[in-house]
């Protein structure tokens, strides 16, 4: 089955079901998900416009849009990558080629940093070594309205993401963002740092899915020969970093 099979004139109902049987074909692990936010993307419906419209055809423009962001999806470029955002603790990041796309698992470190800095009283500094699109401190300042937080980042251009990330979510004036490698630029005195840092070993780096290994900047996927490399950086920074009785949280 190709995307050559979308006709112009072809209802949402049916394109949704020939990109979910297309995508199922290669593997993907949520094929009818994925065809479902594609096409409501496409054509800027949300998914109860979808079901309410699925009858509708599609005219010439709509079909070549829909399938130019399927051919996008087929090529394992992630859903979130084509969108350009990925939503992360209830609030939206925008995402660039620099920065990792924030999955579901690492709000289990957020919500771990929460509860550790919960006894805490007065004015909290929090920093985000390595902070990417700056999900993981955005969502401890969106919870902590007494924090302050600095991220660091090696790359200029998902720093500028995570910026950006700030003003959207109301927090650039307690969030700041510094070029560094981890926390060399960091005097220290915080109350938590927290860190998604890379640990996959460069070895297995080609194994990994292509949705990763193609899309994935390297620099946040590369641990080194056995993937503790950026955990022996972070460690061993840690009390100079942290105030005392401070907390580290790392992924």
């Amino acid at each position: 089955m190709t995307l050559a099979e979308l006709p112009d004139g072809i209802t949402i109902e049916a394109a949704r079901r020939i990109l979910t049987e297309a995508f199922r074909t290669i593997g993907l692990d949520t094929p009818e998900l994925d065809a479902r936010i594609l096409v409501g993307h496409a054509l800027g419906l949300d998914h109860t416009a979808l079901t309410v419209n699925g009858k509708r055809a599609l005219n010439g423009t709509e079909t070549a849009t829909v399938m130019t962001l399927a051919e996008r999806r087929l090529g394992h470029e992630p859903v979130a990558r084509i969108l350009g955002f990925k939503e992360f603790w209830g609030l939206p990041f925008a995402l660039g080629p620099t920065t990792l796309v924030p999955r579901p698992e690492t709000e289990t470190l957020v919500e771990v940093a929460l509860a550790a800095l919960a006894p805490i009283d007065g004015v909290l500094r929090i920093a985000d070594l390595g902070t990417g699109s700056g999900a993981i401190l955005l969502a401890l300042l969106h919870e902590l309205p007494r924090a302050t937080g600095v991220g660091t980042d090696l790359s200029p251009a998902a720093l500028s993401v995570a910026r950006d990330n700030a003003m959207t979510s109301k927090l650039a004036d307690r969030a700041m963002f510094a070029a560094c490698d981890f926390g060399d630029a960091l005097w220290g005195g915080f109350d938590c740092v927290v860190s998604n840092p890379p640990y996959i070993a460069a070895g297995d780096i080609a194994q990994l899915d292509p949705d990763v290994r193609n899309f994935d900047p390297r620099l946040a996927l590369d641990g080194g020969p056995d993937g503790l490399q950026a955990y022996r950086r972070i460690a061993g920074d840690a009390r100079r970093l942290l105030k005392p009785g401070g907390f580290l949280v790392v992924e």
